[in-house]
């Protein structure tokens, strides 16, 4: 390159000397010629000296540059394909967390737990619940405890509803739940019940909610919910 910048210097110089008898060459002027050839000159000297720094550690700056593209390669795929990452990893977290909705479109599917049953996640006025589902349960019922964490907390004479549980006939006060979401599901005003103090384990996904999606099933270990 050292070589490359001494050429063109000496070619500049050559063509001032030799001129055509009007001071000038090709019709540039002396000065403006030497200037240019001074520009060149120093152009190529500093390229010189980066290409050989360059040059020492090739092996190293080489992988460096490799990195750097395979990375924003990386960020570029990630952008185009970021609804299917998405969707794998909403499985992946479905997989490893039973009861958390995995979200396609206005589909959730939930994973059965090791135990068989399946426990769904809700957000119940905007805060989470968990819930068993429960075909048999003719409307969504939440424990006395889970309810009064709502804000929810019937009097005593309001518990009017006899329900069946596993501990036997129990009475349960009716209320009005202002929405239940799962995943991108949501329906308002769902006819509840709180069970009384004791009497439920576990809040009851039931028919008050379920008869208002367009469909769900069980397909194998999978809950299927579909909105709308």
């Amino acid at each position: 390159m050292q070589y490359l910048a001494i050429a063109a210097i000496l070619a500049v110089v050559a063509a001032l000397i030799i001129t055509d008898g009007t001071g000038s060459v090709a019709g540039v002027e002396p000065d403006t010629l030497a200037g240019v050839a001074f520009g060149v000159g120093t152009l190529v000297l500093v390229t010189a000296g980066y290409w050989r720094r360059f040059g020492s550690g090739l092996g190293v700056n080489l992988r460096h540059a490799l990195i750097w593209l395979a990375l924003g390669l990386a960020c570029i795929v990630g952008y185009s394909y970021r609804d299917e990452i998405q969707g794998v990893r909403s499985r992946v977290v479905g997989e490893l967390r039973p009861g958390t909705a995995v979200v396609s479109g206005q589909t959730v599917a939930i994973v059965r737990r090791q135990d068989g049953d399946f426990e769904v996640e809700a957000e119940v006025n905007g805060r989470v619940q968990t819930f068993a589902f429960d075909t048999g349960a003719s409307a969504v019922v939440l424990t006395a405890e889970n309810a009064a964490a709502l804000g929810i907390r019937p009097g005593d004479n309001d518990f009017t509803t006899r329900v069946s549980t596993a501990n036997g006939t129990a009475y349960a006060a009716p209320i009005l739940i202002d929405a239940i979401s799962i995943g991108p599901i949501t329906e308002r005003r769902i006819p509840a019940l709180v069970a009384r103090t004791g009497a439920l384990a576990q809040n009851l996904l039931g028919q008050s909610f379920l008869t208002r999606l367009p469909g769900y099933e069980v397909r194998g270990d999978r809950l299927i919910l579909r909105g709308r």
